[in-house]
Parts: C-alpha cells; structure tokens; sequence
C-alpha cells in the first residue's frame, strides 16, 4: 500500500503491528499514548508496549518501545498513573514516578498476572518491578488492569476481567503492590464473548457536579454489535466498594465495525473524560493491508452524560482540537422522508460509501459494500435513532481508510473502515 494511503491524522505507528491503546495519562503538558505493539513485525506477537505524545491529541510523536517482552512474558494491555505521592517508592515527591499497571501473559499461554514497571523520565525509559506479579489468582485468563486513584475510595482502585467469566473484579490499594478484593460485577445473561479491556470512571450528569454518575466500559469479543469486537457499557453507581448497574441493558459504544479496546485518559486536564479505541475488528485485522503499519487509533473523543427523554445517555464527540486543524470534519442535516436519504462519498476511484437515514427502521447507517475490500465482513452497520420526523445533524469524520459519525450531537457513533482512497471523499445527498 503507498504511504499516500496512510491515516492523515488518527495515530498508526510508522510501521508493525498495532492494537489495543493503554496507558492513557496526561503529564507535564503531554498526552501519553502506549499501545499493544509487535517492534518485530506486521502480525499479532512479541506483545510489547509501543508509546507516542501529544501536546493536542491530533499530532503524535511516536518514541520508542517503551516495555519490551521478555524471555518469558509478553507485556498485555494495562494503564498508567502518576504516582504524585510517592505511595510506591518508585520515585520522589519532585519527580513522581509513571507506573505501568499491565497483564504479564505468560508465553505458554497457562497463565496472566498483574506487574508493574516503572519510569522516572516521563515514560521515556522503563524498570520492571523487582517483586512482580503483584496480583496472581493463577488463572490463564486474568487480564487488562485499569488503576487511578479513586476519590471515593482514596485508594488506587483496579478493575480488571475475568474474560470468561463476564466478570470485572475490582480491587484496592494503598501502594500498587498489595492489592484487596473488594467485589466484582457480572452481566452472565448479557451479549457473548469474552470480557477485555475495562475502564470505570465518574461523569457529570448535565454538567452539574453535585450529580455524579459512574460508566463501566466493558470490551467483548466475539459477540459485538455488528459481529466480531465491540464495547460495551453500563451507567450506575459506585459506592467505593461496588458498581452497581442502573440495569444490565447492553448498550453500545459505537455501532460500527471498527471501534474496539478503548479506554480513558487518566488526569486530564479540567477534568475532561478522553476516550480513544484501536480502529479494527479481531474478525479481519490480520489481514487488513499494512501501510507499512497495521492498525490505527479512533479520533480521540470527550465523553458526557446527558438527560435525553428523562433517561441519562452517554454522548461522545470528537475532541474540540480539531476544530481549524485541517481534519476533514463535515456536519449535515437529514431531514427525514418516507424512504432512505443521505449523503454518498465518492473518490476519484470510483469508491464509495453511503451515510443515511432509514425511516422504516428508525436507524441510522454506514454502507461501505462499495468501499471495502476484498475481505468478508458485513458492510452495512446501523444505529437505532428514533428522528421523530424532524432534521437532525449528523457529523462525519473522514480520513484516508475510515469514516466517524456522531449522530444528533453525539447520542450516537458509527465507527467503519473504508478501503483507502488516494484523494478526498468527496459528498453529495442522495
């Protein structure tokens, strides 16, 4: 594939494999952006923790492998924090430590720990802790740590699944090394596949503060929306010992193919709630072109709840740095008729893709049948949106491979690939 044919702005590593982003942490005016990563080549293996900043979430500067595999271990998916108290010894108050919170996958495969490493020079270089694992429930499938410090709790706080088990199991800490169970939650009679990759944290209900809610985001694969990975998330409570779930309703974050693993930033500036996800599908990223890469970030995105209808929603939208930064990002209105209206990206090549509105179904959708590889998968991906007859907006992020909807203001998302083109998408209605 030409290098032309690269993401414009979404973060793909100059060449190798990429998938699931980890480590999310804003420090010293630095967006950190780690990430599953093969330094040895274009497939799935030698798992290792790849790293790239940003001072504006659009312009990434890709560093060097931060924790490399070792003889025996891969480095799986985690987080990072701070540690500005010093609660581990790693550092000093005046140089506070980053520490990596991550799944230590035993290359026989038999069996996944929790370990930490750590960084005094902003995660630049790494030292793995010397008493690892500091969580080990000898279990084969026991994965993806998400640590912060929790104000409820004022303890650092883990969730981390139980993929099998459809099981988040949430422990506390005073020091990242000794660590107490304090419950889990469970969704067994929910969508199938196994659970990865979760990350709970606090929004503002309507932007007041005196109303908190909790989001539990839970990745699944197989057994997402539209087949193959997706995530998944509940709205509840959380009491400093349990989540409990408003109800188990599966909701979904994102209603396309290609949006799967994401988590959150952790210490964001104003307290913004910053998502980004691995843009692919287990169904068919081995075999997705490389470009040299393969694998590429979603937009990062700012999460909300918002009362719709008397009912608390999630809404996401894209970051407000993109706004005058060149990335395409168009918004129109569908006005609502007896049969399907939208708009049609084309490309010099003859490619293209359709976004619109079905009023028999009262959902919105993404068809990419005309600009898609020569890969099986299914190619239309629809979103229950009810317009009630009136215009709605629909804002659409698009790059060289991918387009992003955000639906009515963000209440909803359609992630999807698109086979690459050499020049812009250019729109029309139809």
């Amino acid at each position: 594939m030409s290098l032309a044919l690269r993401p414009h702005f979404h973060f793909a590593p100059a060449r190798n494999w990429m998938n699931d982003p980890n480590g999310l942490i804003f420090y010293r005016g630095k967006y950190h952006l780690f990430f599953q990563y093969n330094p040895e080549g274009n497939q799935w293996g030698n798992m290792s923790w790849g790293h790239a900043t940003s001072t504006d979430l659009i312009n990434w500067q890709e560093l060097p492998v931060a924790i490399t595999y070792t003889p025996t271990h891969a480095i799986f998916s985690g987080s990072a924090v701070v540690d500005y108290f010093n609660t581990t010894g790693f550092g000093l108050l005046e140089n506070p430590a980053m520490v990596a919170i991550f799944t230590a996958h035993q290359h026989d495969g038999l069996r996944q720990v929790q370990s930490l490493a750590y960084s005094t020079d902003e995660g630049l270089t790494w030292q793995q802790y010397e008493g690892n694992p500091v969580l080990d429930l000898e279990m084969k499938d026991f994965r993806d740590p998400k640590v912060v410090w929790n104000t409820v709790n004022e303890a650092w706080v883990m969730s981390v699944v139980k993929p099998h088990e459809y099981t988040v199991a949430f422990y506390q800490s005073q020091d990242l090394k000794q660590w107490e169970l304090l419950s889990e939650f469970s969704n067994k009679n929910g969508t199938d596949g196994v659970w990865e990759c979760p990350d709970l944290f606090p929004l503002a209900v309507d932007g007041d503060p005196t109303k908190i809610k909790w989001v539990l985001f839970v990745s699944v694969n197989p057994g997402g929306v539209t087949g193959g990975s997706g995530t998944q998330f509940f709205i509840g409570d959380w009491n400093g010992k349990e989540f409990v779930a408003d109800d188990l309703i599966t909701r979904w974050l994102d209603y396309g193919r290609d949006n799967y693993a994401g988590v959150t930033f952790c210490d964001a500036p104003d307290n913004r709630r910053i998502y980004i996800g691995w843009m692919n599908n287990w169904e068919y990223a081995k075999v997705i072109p490389e470009n040299p890469a393969r694998g590429s970030m979603t937009i990062p995105r700012e999460l909300s709840l918002t009362t719709i209808g008397g009912k608390v929603t999630l809404v996401q939208n894209p970051v407000k740095e993109i706004l005058g930064s060149g990335i395409s990002d168009q918004t129109f209105v569908i006005t609502p008729s007896e049969t399907k209206s939208g708009i049609r990206f084309t490309n010099e090549s003859g490619k293209s893709f359709d976004i619109g509105y079905d009023p028999s179904t009262q959902e919105v959708y993404v068809d990419r049948s005309a600009a898609w590889y020569e890969i099986e998968s299914t190619s239309m991906h629809a979103a229950p949106f009810d317009a009630d007859g009136k215009p709605f907006e629909i804002r659409v992020i698009t790059d060289f491979g991918s387009v992003e909807l955000f639906v009515a203001g963000g209440r909803v998302s359609i992630t999807d690939l698109v086979e690459p083109s050499a020049t812009p998408w250019s729109p029309a209605p139809f």
